[in-house]
């Protein structure tokens, strides 16, 4: 996951500069992958306007554009297909630098003097865009520095979370394992429930609550899409590797970065009925968001109105129901999928999504009513409209339930050889989010995860989330104690594993094969046998089960 650290500071603001605030993160298993400055490196580059653009006396493919920069118009030669009369972009103007040493100097091109060069993204390292000039919004103040008004005064924090961390696959999440372990206030940005101004509302049934045990909708009606996303959900979208669709795509998108629930918006008019989660029907097929059709295998499911599929559920949209340039009445969803019955699935179907990405690993089903609350107030601010009331279609028998783990001081000594004050450990549990009631007549604490803890099951847990906050760094390495004692080892109680290097110390070799072989190799070995066949082969070579050790 790419995180903005300005973004990050906005909810968490630790005394730590950027390499101390990055090594916090990995000695709190966050582990940071790469720091990257945003645009080291970048001077003398404005906002500039094209006033006109002509096409080149001498060169079919060059365009010759007069351009404002604030204080005068100049002569630009530009290559860019997307470079006309009105644009807004970057311009490099001469003693300009750009990321990697670049120097901007006058220079003429096919005969036509150029003052300067209008930029790609990828000019100014912000994105992979090399076909175009970065298009700026209209509003775009001429003359401004580009690093003012895309606050590139940033760097991006690549994180590579371990799959039972996905409560950190948002700014939300980071934040709270930063400020739990800096001991620092969490700034909580203002998340305010909308009071709906319509009744309209859309019929929830769920058919799977086992798959699905929570399924929240809202009718949000009289929108804008054609409305430009505001400039820092577009800049915090690409600078976490997602680009800018549309408003409405945009905003539930950055709540999904903010809040880490994923959330999807229905085209209202291209619904029938109301809505019902259920399985797929065998061969069952839809036109998904990435125009591509598909047939669904039973026990698939689905997200459906009364009529068709409308997306697989907790991975993609179809192409029907999504929201586009006509649409002006919207379905927005927030749900909670079982992870367990999540996972594999967008593989079967060749597909992987941030959403999928969040789902097959656990996002908290306490979080639905604040995102979609979240977005809601996004939408009214930035594409208008007005809301209903939520419909909220939950199964709490079906909901993860949290059992309560007793946490040992005793334990915590032994494990991490360490004591801790009552009072730190509690610091630590509360910050994390726990609920801890403690008895201190037996030293223990009776803990309650969190919501959004899917790993907290067992007082190991518990112990190295004390580890984690405390730090590994300032826990003392000791000498092993203890006397030693000689024993006569019963043969009939040998490891297995020192059995095996005694044979490959006499010269005996291994063999540890794959499982799985390929159906044409296995033919020849067992022709007779019907081998069993993985439903999602990670490769045509490995796609059913062996019967054999040959070969």
């Amino acid at each position: 996951m790419i995180l903005s650290e300005s973004w990050l500071r906005e909810w968490v603001n630790p005394d730590l500069n950027t390499h101390e605030l990055a090594h916090q993160l990995t000695m709190i298993g966050l582990e940071v992958d790469s720091v990257t400055p945003l645009a080291e490196g970048l001077s003398g580059v404005v906002v500039a306007e094209i006033v006109s653009a002509t096409p080149h006396p001498d060169a079919d493919k060059l365009r010759v554009c007069q351009v404002n920069t604030g204080t005068e118009t100049v002569q630009i030669v530009c290559g860019a297909p997307n470079a006309a009369e009105g644009l807004k972009a970057p311009l490099a103007q001469p003693g300009a630098r750009l990321p990697g040493g670049v120097k901007i100097k006058k220079a003429k091109l096919r005969g036509v003097e150029s003052q300067g060069m209008l930029c790609s993204g990828a000019e100014l390292t912000l994105s992979e865009d090399h076909d175009g000039l970065l298009a700026l919004a209209s509003d775009a103040p001429v003359g401004t520095p580009i690093d003012v008004y895309l606050d590139l005064n940033d760097s991006l924090i690549e994180i590579g979370l371990t799959p039972n961390r996905a409560d950190c696959l948002s700014v939300a999440g980071v934040a709270r394992d930063l400020a739990a372990v800096t001991d620092t206030a969490l700034t909580i940005p203002e998340m305010v429930s909308v009071t709906p101004t319509i009744d309209d509302q859309f019929p929830v049934d769920i058919a799977c609550p086992s798959k699905c045990p929570r399924y929240l909708g809202r009718v949000i009606r009289n929108v804008e899409v054609a409305k430009p996303t505001p400039l820092f959900i577009v800049e915090r979208l690409r600078r976490a590797g997602i680009r800018s669709i549309d408003a409405v795509v945009d905003i539930t998108n950055y709540v999904m970065l903010e809040l880490g629930q994923p959330l999807h918006a229905f085209d209202l008019d291209a619904l029938e009925g109301g809505i019902v989660v259920r399985e797929a029907v065998d061969k069952e097929r839809i036109i998904l968001l990435d125009g591509e059709e598909r047939a669904l295998s039973e026990g698939t499911l689905v997200i459906a109105d009364h009529r068709k599929a409308l997306a697989i559920a907790g991975i993609m949209g179809g192409e029907g129901s999504g929201v586009g340039a006509e649409t002006q009445h919207l379905f927005l969803e927030a749900a909670f999928f079982t992870p367990e019955l999540m996972a594999g699935k967008a593989r079967q179907y060749g597909l992987h999504t941030d959403a999928s990405h969040r789902f097959e690993r656990g996002v908290d089903p306490e979080l639905a009513h604040t995102a979609i609350e979240r977005a809601t107030a996004l939408f009214l601010e930035w594409v208008g409209g007005e809301a209903g009331p939520i419909v909220d279609a939950t199964a709490k028998v079906e909901l993860p339930q949290r059992d309560t783990v007793i946490l040992r001081r005793s334990t915590i000594e032994q494990v991490l050889g360490i004591q801790l004050s009552d009072s730190e450990i509690q610091r630590m549990l509360t910050a994390l989010g726990f609920t801890a009631e403690a008895d201190s007549a037996l030293g223990q604490w009776r803990c309650t995860a969190p919501s959004w803890r899917f790993d907290m099951g067992r007082e190991a847990d518990l112990i190295e989330e004390v580890a984690r906050l405390h730090g590994f760094d300032n826990i003392p390495a000791q000498p092993l104690g203890g006397m030693g004692a000689a024993t006569v080892e019963r043969e009939d109680q040998t490891p297995v594993s020192l059995l095996k290097h005694r044979l490959v110390a006499r010269g005996f070799n291994e063999a540890i094969t794959f499982s799985f072989v390929s159906p044409e190799l296995q033919r020849l070995i067992d022709p007779e046998l019907d081998p069993i066949a993985l439903r999602n082969p990670i490769s045509s070579d490995l796609a059913v089960m062996r019967t054999s050790l040959i070969p």
